[in-house]
């Protein structure tokens, strides 16, 4: 395994009170979150997000910083 990828660099926790229709937080306070069932799988209409929508999100943030480097060095770029 490649050096860089054998140690840890960040490290995040949540903690959530309340299910899938109760409140999210960060440990560090960055993140908190209502949420909430979507109508169409049995919720109600409340304000809030659901665990997909978070994961539909973070995994839209990195997933451009997983594929760059890959793309610039099939182009013969330095990544």
């Amino acid at each position: 395994m490649p050096e860089h990828l054998q140690s840890v660099l960040y490290s995040a926790t949540a903690v959530v009170a309340g299910g899938r229709e109760g409140r999210a937080r960060s440990l560090d306070g960055r993140l908190v979150v209502d949420l909430s069932v979507p109508e169409p799988t049995g919720g109600s209409a409340e304000p809030g997000t659901n665990p997909e929508e978070l994961f539909a999100a973070g995994y839209a943030a990195c997933f451009p910083t997983a594929v760059l480097p890959v793309a610039a060095a099939g182009r013969g770029e330095p990544a």
